[in-house]
């Protein structure tokens, strides 16, 4: 019996490395030995870090209500690499619908998550109708469906904060505000110099933090400063920063250098965040050669 247990277990045991191989366990004759039989499609195994080869998943994050009663749907998306840039020009492999292929949405994908970061208006007598925003790469196509579900109600409040809590509408911290230095066209040989310029209310001001002792306190707290960060959002080609950030500002401004890999027409975003709050500005850049 004890055999007979331990040969299960061997045979489970087998089958599941198979598995895992993507190979099925079938019985073979020598004439088709060499040719396992597949289980199917290679699913996403979220334990294993890809640098490359992987595909991007766009997201729906959610939906706005405006104050004139018509809506706005946000999405963003999932590069599952987490070192390979992706570019996915507008079109067959990169589309929204309904209406125009191209409604502005992202064409460069950096990786990993990226949230809130494209948006759809909507008219108020929409409904139970869909956006979907269709995304193909590395052979695999992928869907995000916006709807007006009340479970994914959010407000611009949500998005600024980072999706933390709201504090309420008294809260008197402020977004900062950004504005980019204009620049002259690009070029491909060249790095283009840009000039986040950042102005902040000051607030939050440090936590302090309590000690062990519970009634004492000191003067260590989390800290709180004001930094700028750069995405590339679209383009024809690979974008690279020389300081992508998140960059501590001084003197109230924060200037990166930005290399472009071809000529066209390219969309980036810089983001100021007071620890608490954020403000994200879109600058369009032309690029020669």
């Amino acid at each position: 019996m004890k055999a007979a247990l331990l040969r299960s277990l061997y045979s489970l045991a087998l089958g599941g490395a198979l598995l895992l191989s993507g190979q099925a366990s079938v019985a073979q004759t020598p004439a088709d030995a060499q040719a396992p039989v597949p289980l199917g499609p290679t699913y996403y195994d979220s334990a294993i870090q890809f640098w490359s080869g992987q595909d991007v998943v766009p997201t729906f994050d959610g939906w706005i209500q405006n104050s004139d009663g018509s809506f706005t749907m946000v999405f963003g998306y999932f590069n599952r690499n987490y070192r390979e840039e992706l570019v996915i020009p507008p079109g067959p492999n990169n589309s929204v619908t309904p209406g125009d292929v191209d409604q502005g949405q992202p064409s460069i994908f950096v990786p990993r998550r990226q949230k809130w970061l494209f948006t759809v208006h909507v008219p108020k007598d929409f409904g139970d109708k869909e956006v979907v925003w269709t995304l193909t790469s590395h052979g695999r196509t992928e869907k995000a469906t916006g709807k007006l579900v009340r479970q994914l109600y959010i407000t611009q409040r949500l998005i600024d904060s980072h999706g933390n809590l709201s504090p309420g509408t008294d809260d008197p911290n402020k977004p900062p505000t950004i504005e980019v230095a204009p620049t002259a066209d690009a070029q491909v040989s060249r790095s283009l110099s840009e000039t986040a310029i950042v102005t902040d209310d000051g607030l939050p001001k440090p936590r302090v933090q309590k000690t062990a002792e519970g009634a004492q306190t000191n003067s260590v707290g989390r800290p709180v400063n004001l930094t700028v960060s750069w995405l590339p959002y679209s383009g024809p080609g690979g974008v690279t920063f020389d300081d992508k950030g998140p960059t501590i500002v001084a003197d109230g401004k924060v200037t990166t250098g930005v290399h472009f890999s071809a000529p066209g027409k390219y969309v980036l975003i810089a983001t100021a965040d007071d620890s608490e709050l954020t403000t994200s500005k879109k600058i369009t850049v032309n690029v020669t050669q």
